[in-house]
C-alpha cells in the first residue's frame, strides 16, 4: 500500500534503472521503458479523460506530536498533477503528506488534482487534541466555521476591455480563417498580464498542425490554416486574469468546397479511433450534410502508414454505416486513416485524416511485476521470465465481450496467471446457439494479444465463444463458454425530429429548437437547413453534426424571412426531415427601452413648467411611443405621476406647481416590450417666472450630412422668446472633453433652424449648442448635444436624374446603412415635405428612396435632403440650381414629348402615269405607327386611286399622289404618331420647283400613253384626235374611254374588227379588257437598256430600262447561271418603265455574273453585268460610338474608307450635311483617310454625325454622339443612339 523506489537490470537498456512501484504495479523510468509506455497508450476518445478521484482523502482526529498520512488515488490522461495546499507531488497516482501535528495544524485540508481536460479536489478535516485536556477540540461543524475548505485570497481586480474582436465567419473548406482581438488590461501591470485561452465548443485548444495560437501583450490571434468541416463551431476567447475573466464568443462556419465530380457529397469528419490492438483498429466518423446533394450510398475507408504517402483503400465495396473494424495491421506499425463517401454521382472529396495510431497490445505492461531481491533492491520483470520454459499454458478466465456491433464482436479475456517462457498466442472459437458443433475463428492468423475482434457474423444471431492459450509444447484447455453474445440488428436511422420552432435572437440570427426523435437509434447529432420564404432553395445551416436540440443560425438577412426543418443523424445515416417550422422575418428580439435623459427646462411662468429630454438611446428593438414623467418636490422622498394618460411627444407641459418650490422629475420611455428603465433625476429646477429679455434655449438637436470636415445641425425653435421676437442663432460647438466653445457663425447668425459648421477636424468628436437671439441679445445656450464624429460615412450621395421613360425628375438615395425601424425622411431646405399635391411622389423599397416629381416646374428649385432614421447619422442633400433645371426640364419635355428621328426629310418621286410618290426614312418605326399626309393643310386621302404605306424594318412611309396637277403646288406635309413620339416633315413644291416636278410628271404621263400605242394626231390633219390601235381582240372585248375618270361615249360605232378606236383630243383614254392585248408597233425586249445599278437602303437594285414593262411579261433573272426567284433576299420587280431585281444585303457569295433575259414571241433579249471584283463603300474602323470634349478644344474624327470604285463621303449633323467652312473642315485624303474636324467645340456642336462612305456598288453609315461639358463641370455620361447601317 505504500509507494517504493527499487534499481534493477532492463533488459531494454543493460543498465541499472529506478522504478517506482505501487501496489504491485512498477513504472519503470529508463529511457527505452518510457519510450515504450508512451507507445501503449492508444490515441482512442476512452482514454483521454481528466483526473478523477479513485480514493479521497480521509478525515482524521489525533493526539498532538503524532504523525498523520493523508492518502488519495487519482486517474486520468495525460497523469494528472497533485497539488495539496502549496506542496506539489509529480507523476503521483498516489499521494502522501506527513505531519508531526500540533494543536495549531487543525485545519480542513484539500488536495487538488489536474491536467489539461480538468481540475478535481478532495478534502479532509484534521483535528490535534492535546494529551494535557487543556486544548480546545473542535467539531467538524465548528471547523467549517473557524477553517474555510480554501483560505480566501484577495486578488488584484483587472479589468479586460475589448478594444476590438472577432465576429461570425462563414468559409469554404480549405480557407484560412483568422480570429483576432485586441484588448486593454486596467490596471496594466507587466506581471500580471491575462492570459488567453482559446475554446471551440468548450473544448480547449492548443498550437497543433490544424490551430494557431500567437498572443501577445493586449492582443491574441487564432488561425485556422486549413479549414474544414471539423473546425466548425463557437469559438470562445477567454482571457483569464487573478480576479476573473473576459469572454468574447462568434460562430465559424464551414461549407463543403467544390467536389471532386458536379453533384458528388460532402467528406466525411470527426474521424476517431476505437480500440487499437497489434493487428486492427475500429474507424468511426460522421456522416456529412446531403441538402442539395443525392443520398449516400456507402463509404471507403482508407490507411497510410507514416512517413509514406501510399494511401490504400480497406474495403473492397462501400460500407454503409460509419464505423468500420480495419484488420491486418502491423504490430508496432503507425497508420493514419480517412474516410470518403459515396453517392450516385461519384466520391467525395477524403476527410482530414486522423491523428496517428500505433499498432500494439495494450496489455503488454500488465504483465510486469516486482520481485525482491533483499536489501532495498526489487527487480521488475515478466511473468514468464521465472515460469518453466516446457511448460503449456494455464486456461484464459472471464471470456467476455467489450464491444458488439450488427456483423461483428469484440472479446477479451484474462490470460492464465503462469504462461511459460515460450511465446504463447490464442485460439478462439465460436458457435451459433442452434448449432452444436464448435468453429474455429482464426486458424490462419494467432492472435498474441488477450483481446480480439471476431467478424463476419449474422445480425441479430446469438453466439458462444470460448478461447484457448497454446505455445510449442501444446495447448490449454477451452476457457469457459461466454453467455450468448447476440449481434446487434439493425435498427435502421432514427425518426425524424419533432416539432421545428423558430425564435427571434438578434437581427442577424434566429434561434432554432425542436422535439428529439422517439427513435433515436445511436443518435449522434442534427444538421438544421434554411430556406427563404417562398423559395425551395435549401442550404446547410451547420456542416457538422450539432448535438443539441437548440442551434442558433448565424450570417442572416435582417428583415428577411426564414423556414427551417432538422434532420436527425446516427452511424447509419440521415432521417427524414422534419416539418417546417412557421416562417419567421430577422430582427432582433423586443426588450424595454433604455432611460431617456438630459432633461431640460425650456420655460417657466411661476405655476409650470415646459420639459424637454431626449430619447432613449436604445428603443429595444420597438419604437418609443409612449413616456411617463414622475415629479419629486425638494425635501419630500415620494416621487408622485404627472401623467395618467402617456405622453406621445417628448415636450410636456407641467402644470399645478408651486411658485417658489424646487422640483427634479423622472422620465420613463415606454413601447410593445413594456416600460424602461426611468431616467436619472434632473437637475433642481426653481419654479420661479422667466423675465428675462432674451429667448430660452433651443431644443432637440439633430444632426445629418455628417463628413470629414463638416456637420449640418438642426434644431427646434425656443419654447421661451423673450421680449421680442427672435431674430436668428448662433451655433457653438467644441471638442469633446473640451470647455472652449467656438462659435461657427459668429459673424451673422442665421435666421432658418438649420446651419453647416465647417472647419473641422477629420475623426475628432465634437459637441455643439445653440443659441437663439432676439433684439436684446443672444439667449441660454441649449444643452451641450450628444458627440458626434466628424467622420464621412461611405455610400452617402444622392443622385438626380431624369427618368428616360417617363420625363419625371427623380432624386435617389440609397442608405448604405438600414434597419428594421429605419425610414427615410425627405426635406426640402431642411423642413420635411408633407404637402404631395403637386405631383411629389416618395418611393422607397428595400434600401433605396426616392423623391419623384411628376410634374416638375420652375418651383422644383432648392435644397433637397434626406435623412435615415436608427442608423449612425447616415443622410445627404442635394441643391437644385436653375442652371440645371432650365437643362432637366428641357430634357424632361423632350422624354414627354418625343420626336421620331428621320434619317431623310419628305421627298417625291415621279411614277409611271406621272403619279408623285412622297416618301421619307425615319430612325426606326413600329408596325403601331400612324400618319396622315396633307397637301396645304387639307388631308390626302389614303385610298383609291392615292395608296399610302410604310415598312417597318426600313422606316420608309410613303404615300403615291395620283393625280399630281397645276393645283397641286404648294406645301406638302406628312405628320407622323408612333406612341407617345410624333414627327413631321414638309416639302415645299412652289415656283420653279413645281414647274420642274409638273413638267416630268406629264412626260411620264406621256411616256405612259404612247406605251399603250396612244397617237396624238395634230389639227393640220383636219380633225384633232386620239386613236388607238390594238391587236388580239376577243368578242368579249369592251373598250371605255374616260375623261378625269368620267366615263363618255365616242361617236359612231367602234369597229373591232379593224383594232382602230378614235377619240376626240380633248377626251382621254382608259381601257381594260377582258382578253390579252397586243401592240405589235413596239417590242419591250428592243427597247431595253444596258444593266444599270443603284443603292438602296437596304441593297443594291440592278436596274433593265424599257419601252414598257407589266408583270405578265416573261422575264428572267439569272446570277452566273442559277436562276433566281423573288425572296427575302432577292426582290423582282419593277415599274412601268423599267424591270428591278434587288439584292439584300449583299455579301461576297452574291459577286459574279448578273443576266435579265426578256422574252417575245419570236425573239429573247439579254443584258448582262459584271458584279465581281468590286466592293461597295466600307468604314473599316476609327470611330468611337461616343466623344465628350471640353468647350473650346478641337475634335479630330478620323477614320479609313475603302472600296471599288473609290467611295465618296459625306458627313451629316442630325441629318443635315456638313460643309467645309470657318468651323468645319471634311476631307479625304488618298481616297482611304476621312476626317472631319471641329474647331472651337461649343454646346451647339453637340449632336449625332453621321458619316456616309458610298460608291456606286453600295455603301454604309457609322454615328458619332458628340457632347461637350464646361470647363469644372462634371464628364457627362453620354449614351450612344442607335441608328441602322445604311448597307448597299
Amino acid at each position: 500500500s505504500e509507494l517504493g523506489i527499487a534499481f534493477t537490470f532492463c533488459k531494454l537498456c543493460f543498465d541499472y534503472v529506478c522504478f517506482i512501484y505501487c501496489k504491485n504495479v512498477t513504472f519503470p523510468y529508463c529511457l527505452q521503458v518510457r519510450k515504450k509506455m508512451v507507445e501503449k497508450y492508444v490515441r482512442e476518445e476512452s482514454m483521454i479523460r481528466g483526473p478523477q478521484f479513485l480514493t479521497t482523502l480521509r478525515s482524521h482526529t489525533v493526539w498532538e506530536h503524532t504523525p498523520v498520512k493523508l492518502y488519495c488515488t487519482v486517474e486520468g490522461y495525460p497523469t494528472p498533477l497533485m497539488f495539496v495546499c502549496s506542496c506539489t507531488v509529480s507523476n503521483m497516482y498516489s499521494s502522501g503528506i506527513h505531519y508531526r501535528c500540533e494543536t495549531d495544524d487543525t485545519a480542513q485540508y484539500t488536495a487538488v488534482a489536474g491536467n489539461i481536460h480538468g481540475q478535481v479536489s478532495t478534502q479532509a478535516s484534521v483535528i490535534v487534541k492535546s494529551k494535557s485536556g487543556k486544548a480546545k477540540t473542535y467539531s467538524i461543524h465548528v471547523l467549517s466555521m473557524h477553517f474555510p475548505m480554501l483560505p480566501e485570497i484577495k486578488y488584484t481586480k483587472i479589468n479586460i476591455t475589448f478594444l476590438e474582436t472577432f465576429g461570425s465567419v462563414f468559409g469554404t473548406e480549405g480557407d484560412t480563417v483568422t480570429l483576432a482581438a485586441t484588448m486593454t488590461a486596467t490596471p496594466n501591470l507587466a506581471n500580471l498580464q491575462p492570459e488567453a485561452q482559446w475554446f471551440r465548443d468548450d473544448h480547449r485548444l492548443s498550437d497543433s498542425k490544424w490551430v494557431k495560437i500567437e498572443s501577445a501583450r493586449g492582443e491574441t490571434k487564432l488561425t485556422l490554416p486549413h479549414l474544414n468541416k471539423d473546425d466548425e463551431g463557437v469559438y470562445s476567447l477567454r482571457m483569464v486574469t487573478k480576479g476573473g475573466d473576459a469572454v468574447h464568443s462568434a460562430f465559424v462556419s464551414c461549407a463543403d468546397g467544390p467536389p471532386p465530380v458536379p453533384g458528388a457529397p460532402g467528406a466525411p469528419m470527426d474521424i476517431k479511433i476505437h480500440d487499437a490492438n497489434r493487428d486492427y483498429v475500429i474507424v468511426s466518423w460522421k456522416p456529412p450534410n446531403t441538402t442539395t446533394e443525392g443520398p449516400i450510398i456507402g463509404y471507403f475507408v482508407d490507411r497510410c502508414e507514416t512517413g509514406s504517402e501510399n494511401w490504400v483503400q480497406c474495403n473492397d465495396s462501400p460500407i454503409k454505416i460509419c464505423k468500420y473494424p480495419v484488420p491486418g495491421l502491423f504490430e508496432g506499425h503507425s497508420y493514419y486513416f480517412r474516410v470518403r463517401a459515396i453517392n450516385s454521382h461519384g466520391i467525395s472529396k477524403p476527410s482530414r485524416i486522423s491523428d496517428p495510431i500505433a499498432a500494439l497490445d495494450p496489455t503488454e505492461f500488465e504483465r510486469l511485476h516486482a520481485i525482491k531481491l533483499g536489501g532495498k533492491l526489487d527487480v521488475v520483470i515478466y511473468h514468464h521470465d521465472v515460469e518453466d520454459g516446457k511448460k503449456i499454458p494455464g486456461t484464459p478466465s472471464k471470456l467476455h465481450a467489450s464491444e458488439t456491433d450488427r456483423t461483428y464482436v469484440v472479446l477479451s479475456w484474462k490470460p492464465a496467471p503462469y504462461q511459460g517462457q515460450a511465446p504463447v498466442w490464442y485460439y478462439i472459437e465460436k458457435v451459433g446457439l442452434s448449432l452444436g458443433a464448435w468453429q474455429r475463428v482464426n486458424t490462419q492468423v494467432p492472435v498474441r494479444s488477450p483481446r480480439y475482434a471476431v467478424f463476419d457474423l449474422s445480425e441479430g444471431k446469438q453466439y458462444l465463444f470460448r478461447v484457448l492459450a497454446a505455445n510449442m509444447y501444446g495447448s490449454s484447455e477451452a476457457s469457459e463458454p461466454t453467455e450468448p453474445i447476440q449481434t446487434q440488428e439493425l435498427r435502421g436511422v432514427p425518426s425524424a425530429p419533432g416539432q421545428v420552432v423558430a425564435t427571434r435572437e438578434t437581427d442577424t440570427s434566429l434561434l432554432i429548437q425542436w422535439a428529439e426523435p422517439k427513435e433515436p437509434n445511436n443518435l449522434i447529432g442534427y444538421y438544421i437547413d434554411v430556406c427563404v420564404k417562398g423559395s425551395k432553395d435549401w442550404g446547410s445551416a451547420n456542416h457538422k453534426p450539432h448535438k443539441n436540440n437548440k442551434f442558433v443560425v448565424q450570417g442572416l438577412t435582417t428583415g428577411e424571412t426564414y423556414t427551417f426543418r432538422v434532420q436527425a443523424i446516427n452511424e447509419l445515416g440521415l432521417s427524414d426531415e422534419s416539418q417546417e417550422s412557421s416562417p419567421l422575418s430577422v430582427k432582433a428580439a423586443l426588450t424595454t427601452p433604455s432611460a431617456p435623459y438630459d432633461i431640460a427646462l425650456l420655460a417657466c411662468d411661476g405655476e409650470s413648467m415646459v420639459l424637454n429630454w431626449k430619447h432613449p438611446v436604445h428603443s429595444g428593438g420597438s419604437p418609443v411611443v409612449e413616456y411617463y414623467i414622475d415629479k419629486h418636490r425638494h425635501g419630500e422622498h415620494t416621487w408622485r405621476e404627472i401623467n395618467i394618460p402617456p405622453i406621445k411627444e417628448r415636450l410636456f407641459k407641467v402644470e399645478h406647481l408651486s411658485a417658489g418650490a424646487v422640483y427634479e422629475f423622472m422620465v420613463y420611455g415606454g413601447s410593445l416590450a413594456g416600460l424602461g428603465a426611468p431616467s436619472a433625476p434632473s437637475k433642481a429646477f426653481h419654479c420661479d417666472a422667466w423675465t428675462i429679455p432674451e429667448p430660452g434655449p433651443a431644443y432637440d438637436m439633430t444632426f445629418c450630412e455628417i463628413r470629414d470636415d463638416s456637420v449640418l445641425v438642426e434644431w427646434k425653435a425656443p419654447v421661451y422668446t423673450g421680449t421680442s421676437p427672435i431674430t436668428g442663432y448662433f451655433v457653438d460647438f467644441a471638442k469633446k472633453g473640451s470647455d472652449e466653445w467656438h462659435c461657427s457663425n459668429e459673424s451673422h447668425a442665421v435666421s432658418h433652424r438649420y446651419h453647416k459648421v465647417t472647419g473641422l477636424e477629420v475623426g475628432v468628436s465634437y459637441v455643439f449648442r445653440v443659441r437663439a437671439a432676439n433684439a436684446e441679445g443672444a439667449g441660454k445656450p441649449s444643452l451641450a448635444s450628444n458627440p458626434v464624429v466628424a467622420k464621412a460615412v461611405k455610400g452617402t450621395e444622392m443622385t438626380c436624374t431624369v427618368d428616360e421613360e417617363s420625363g419625371d425628375f427623380i432624386l435617389s438615395f440609397e442608405s448604405c446603412q438600414i434597419t428594421e425601424n429605419s425610414h427615410f425622411v425627405w426635406k426640402k431646405f431642411y423642413k420635411e415635405i408633407t404637402d404631395f399635391s403637386k405631383g411629389i411622389v416618395i418611393k422607397t423599397e428595400g434600401n433605396i428612396s426616392k423623391l419623384i416629381f411628376k410634374h416638375p416646374d420652375q418651383g422644383d428649385m432648392g435644397c433637397f435632403s434626406v435623412a435615415v432614421t436608427n442608423t449612425d447619422g447616415v443622410s445627404a442633400s442635394h441643391e437644385i440650381h436653375a442652371e440645371e433645371l432650365e437643362k432637366m426640364l428641357a430634357k424632361s419635355y423632350g422624354i414627354r414629348h418625343p420626336v421620331i428621328p428621320l434619317k431623310t426629310q419628305l421627298a417625291y418621286k415621279i411614277l409611271e402615269r406621272g403619279r408623285m410618290r412622297f416618301w421619307l426614312q425615319a430612325e426606326h418605326i413600329s408596325s403601331a405607327v400612324t400618319y396622315k399626309f396633307l397637301a396645304n393643310n387639307n388631308e390626302l386621302s389614303p385610298t383609291n386611286p392615292n395608296h399610302a404605306s410604310h415598312d417597318v424594318e426600313a422606316g420608309i412611309i410613303e404615300f403615291v399622289l395620283d393625280h399630281f396637277t397645276e393645283d397641286s403646288e404648294g406645301t406638302f406635309t406628312v405628320q407622323i404618331e408612333d406612341g407617345k413620339a410624333r414627327g413631321q416633315s414638309s416639302l415645299v413644291l412652289i415656283g420653279a420647283d413645281f414647274k420642274a416636278a409638273l413638267a416630268d410628271a406629264e412626260h411620264q404621263r406621256s411616256e405612259h400613253a404612247s406605251l399603250f400605242g396612244l397617237v396624238h394626231l395634230p389639227v393640220g390633219y383636219g380633225f384633232c384626235c386620239f386613236i388607238m390601235q390594238v391587236d388580239n381582240l376577243k368578242k368579249e372585248t369592251a373598250l371605255h374611254w374616260f375623261k378625269d375618270a368620267v366615263e363618255i361615249t365616242p361617236e359612231g360605232p367602234v369597229n373591232l374588227a379593224s383594232g382602230t378606236c378614235k377619240l376626240p383630243i380633248s377626251l382621254v383614254i382608259h381601257m381594260y379588257t377582258k382578253g390579252r392585248l397586243g401592240f405589235p408597233f413596239h417590242s419591250p425586249g428592243s427597247s431595253a437598256t444596258e444593266l444599270a445599278i443603284h443603292c438602296t437602303a437596304t441593297g443594291i437594285q440592278l436596274q433593265c430600262h424599257m419601252k414598257y414593262y407589266t408583270e405578265e411579261m416573261k422575264i428572267h433573272w439569272l446570277h452566273v447561271e442559277r436562276k433566281l426567284s423573288h425572296s427575302e433576299k432577292v426582290r423582282i420587280g419593277g415599274t412601268p418603265a423599267m424591270a428591278t431585281m434587288e439584292i439584300i444585303e449583299p455579301t461576297d457569295k452574291d459577286k459574279g455574273l448578273y443576266h435579265i433575259q426578256i422574252i417575245d414571241t419570236d425573239k429573247t433579249y439579254t443584258r448582262t453585268i459584271d458584279l465581281s471584283g468590286h466592293d461597295r463603300g466600307k468604314v473599316l474602323g476609327g470611330l468611337p460610338d461616343v466623344v465628350t470634349i471640353m468647350e473650346k478644344k478641337t475634335l479630330s474624327l478620323t477614320c479609313t474608307v475603302c472600296g471599288d470604285p473609290k467611295p465618296q463621303v459625306t458627313w451629316l449633323k442630325n441629318g443635315a450635311e456638313v460643309y467645309t467652312d470657318d468651323q468645319y473642315l471634311v476631307s479625304l485624303e488618298s481616297g482611304k483617310f476621312a476626317s472631319l474636324t471641329i474647331k472651337r467645340v461649343s454646346l451647339e456642336d453637340c449632336g449625332r454625325y453621321t458619316m456616309t462612305v458610298q460608291n456606286k456598288y453600295g455603301g454604309e453609315s457609322v454615328d458619332i454622339v458628340v457632347s461637350a461639358y464646361k470647363h469644372g463641370d462634371t464628364i457627362p455620361q453620354a449614351k450612344p443612339t442607335l441608328t441602322p447601317n445604311f448597307d448597299g
